[in-house]
């Protein structure tokens, strides 16, 4: 099989053998729309069959392999949110990387981005450790959540602009879930920014009536009931990004620092 199946003792898998799989866009709005709890929601997230392209790429990648994690076995399934349940500071992302999460089954985990982010976090107090390589490596996330955009790894890291609809109720109905306890929303890149907007109207989040242009540090303000939402932006820091010093860690831990401050 060239995926762990849900309740095979994966650590922190959330799925179960009978945890409901959407099949398709419609399925996607009704199980997201039904989900009561935030483990319930990553539980159906994380078995998720919606897509039949990012299906297939998902799964011959975890069957395939690189050559460095042979001897591994890959998650190969959607990568759910992962971190506090009832967060200050939500983080959210383009899609797992094909051997970063979508081998370990954590979002940001066991790739380069990866390491630049939760060693970021760590700095700035959001993280118990400077590394997350695994799903039992004692990572913990300390007032924060993060998630993606799209929840399975796209091929080229570009999914396309139906994978990312098809996608958006999971991304909805999770900020819902979170959103009395979330007052800072960092979006890594974007792709997130921009995939985010609808995503919080939707969400039941009240918006300014023009969408400030991504770029990095750039902040905005949303509204939830009656607390403010500070919007930041990042630059993703990805491969590309940190090698030419597009991002840099002071960087990235300015905006972080910036978020822990606001969120308090």
């Amino acid at each position: 099989m060239s995926f762990v199946p849900p309740g095979s003792g994966w650590p922190g898998d959330p799925a179960r053998p009978d945890t409901p799989v959407a099949q398709d866009a419609a399925d996607v709005v009704r199980l997201a729309g039904e989900s009561r709890t935030v483990t319930e929601l990553t539980a159906r997230e994380s078995v998720c069959r919606a897509c039949p392209s990012l299906v297939k790429w998902r799964e011959e990648v975890a069957d395939v392999k690189r050559k460095s994690f042979a001897d591994q076995t890959y998650w190969g399934r959607p990568v759910p949110g992962w971190g506090d349940d009832h967060p200050r500071i939500l983080i959210v992302g383009l899609a797992p990387a094909a051997h970063g999460g979508n081998r370990t089954g954590r979002i940001f985990t066991g790739d380069r981005s990866g390491d630049w982010l939760f060693a970021s976090l760590h700095r700035t107090g959001l993280a118990a450790q400077e590394t997350s390589t695994h799903a039992e490596d004692g990572q913990r996330l300390i007032g924060a959540r993060v998630m993606a955009a799209v929840r399975c790894a796209p091929p080229a890291n570009k999914p396309t602009p139906q994978e990312r609809d098809t996608c958006s109720p999971w991304l909805v109905r999770e900020l819902a879930l979170v959103a009395e306890s979330t007052r800072v929303i960092v979006a890594l890149g974007g792709f997130a920014w921009q995939a985010m907007w609808p995503a919080l109207r939707a969400a039941g989040y009240t918006l300014p009536r023009s969408r400030p242009p991504f770029g990095h540090g750039r902040e905005a303000a949303v509204s939830y009931g009656e607390h403010t939402v500070h919007l930041l932006c990042c630059y993703h820091p990805s491969q590309q990004n940190t090698f030419t010093g597009r991002v840099t860690a002071e960087m990235l831990d300015a905006v972080f620092s910036r978020a822990a401050s606001l969120s308090l």
